[in-house]
C-alpha cells in the first residue's frame, strides 16, 4: 500500500499503520492536511499504491462521504476511509460528529501521534496531560479527551483502539472494518519520535509501554458490546500494569515531571479505565 523510499522521519508510526491498509479490500484515503500528506508525497508523485485525495482539514469527512455515494451510483465497490491525525480531528471534529450521527457508510482512522507534528508540535486536544509542547512549554493544562468514547456515544456501527506497538491486532481490526457497513472508526495511538522525543529506533517499543502502563487501552465495540481486544486484555487489571514512571520517562516531553505529577497522571488515567470498564460486556 505504501512504496519505500518516502519522505516519513525514521522510525515514523504512521507509515507502519498505512503498511496494514492491504487488509481492507479496494481502499481510497482522503487525507487532510498533516504527516500523512508528507508520506504521501507530492503531485504528480505519491508513495501511495492507492487512490488518494488530499483535501482541507474541515471537509475530510464530507468528501469521503460524497466518494462512496458517488461510488454507490457507480456500481463501484470501494472502502473509503476518511484518513486523519488528532489535529485534524480537532479542526475538523464538526464534520467528523456529523458523519458519525448520520452513520456514513464510511472508515474514519485517527493516526494519535498526540500533537500537530506537521507544524512543530504544538499541542492538540489529544495531547497527553503534563505534556510539553511548542504551545505548552511547561505542560500541557487540560487532560486529552478520549475520541473513542465520543464515537461509541455517536452509535457509531464499529469503534476500535489500536496501536502500531501489536501490529497483529491493528491489521485484525482493519480487517473487520473492512468488511462491515457503516460508520466505522479506528483510534490508533502513534508515538512520535521527533515531537516525543526519543531514539527513532524505539517507536514500538514506546508504544507497548503505552499499552502495559494502562495509558492506551485496546478495545473494541460492536453490535453494542465493548470488549478488551488482543494484548490488552491483560492490563485490565492495573495489577498486571507496568508503572506509569517507566512509560513517561521515556520520552523526552515528560522530562520536567516530578513523582507528584506522575501520580496525578496515574490517578487520572484510573478514573479514564472507570469509565471504560462501565461501558465493557467482558
Amino acid at each position: 500500500m505504501i512504496l519505500p523510499g518516502n519522505t516519513s522521519c525514521q522510525g515514523c508510526p504512521i507509515s507502519l499503520a498505512m503498511r496494514c491498509l492491504d487488509e481492507i479490500e479496494n481502499p481510497v484515503l482522503v487525507i487532510p492536511a498533516g504527516c500523512s500528506t508528507v508520506v504521501a508525497g507530492l503531485h504528480p508523485n505519491s508513495a501511495m499504491k492507492i487512490p488518494v485525495i488530499h483535501v482541507p482539514f474541515a471537509s475530510t469527512n464530507a468528501v469521503a462521504c460524497g466518494l462512496k455515494e458517488a461510488y454507490k451510483r457507480l456500481g463501484v465497490e470501494a472502502n473509503v476511509i476518511a484518513w486523519m491525525g488528532d489535529g485534524a480531528a480537532d479542526i475538523g471534529f464538526a464534520t467528523l460528529s456529523a458523519s458519525a450521527a448520520r452513520r456514513d457508510d464510511i472508515i474514519t482512522v485517527v493516526v494519535d501521534n498526540e500533537a500537530y507534528m506537521n507544524t512543530g508540535t504544538q499541542a492538540s486536544l489529544s495531547t497527553f496531560w503534563k505534556a510539553k509542547t511548542t504551545t505548552s512549554p511547561l505542560g500541557k493544562g487540560d487532560e486529552k479527551r478520549d475520541l473513542a468514547l465520543i464515537m461509541i456515544a455517536h452509535r457509531a456501527d464499529y469503534v476500535a483502539t489500536a496501536t502500531v506497538g501489536y501490529v497483529e491486532d491493528l491489521r485484525r481490526k482493519f480487517r473487520r472494518a473492512g468488511e462491515l457497513k457503516g460508520f466505522r472508526f479506528i483510534h490508533i495511538h502513534c508515538p512520535c519520535p521527533p515531537g516525543w522525543r526519543f531514539p527513532s529506533e524505539k517507536t514500538i517499543e514506546i508504544a507497548r509501554k503505552a499499552v502495559a502502563s494502562g495509558a492506551w487501552a485496546l478495545f473494541e465495540y460492536y453490535n453494542g458490546k465493548l470488549r478488551f481486544s488482543g494484548v490488552g486484555k491483560r492490563y485490565v487489571d492495573k495489577g498486571n500494569r507496568i508503572s506509569l514512571a517507566d512509560y513517561l520517562r521515556s520520552q523526552g516531553r515528560f522530562e520536567h515531571l516530578s513523582d507528584e505529577d506522575i501520580n496525578e497522571l496515574e490517578n487520572a488515567i484510573e478514573k479514564e479505565w472507570e469509565i471504560i470498564r462501565k461501558f465493557s460486556n467482558d
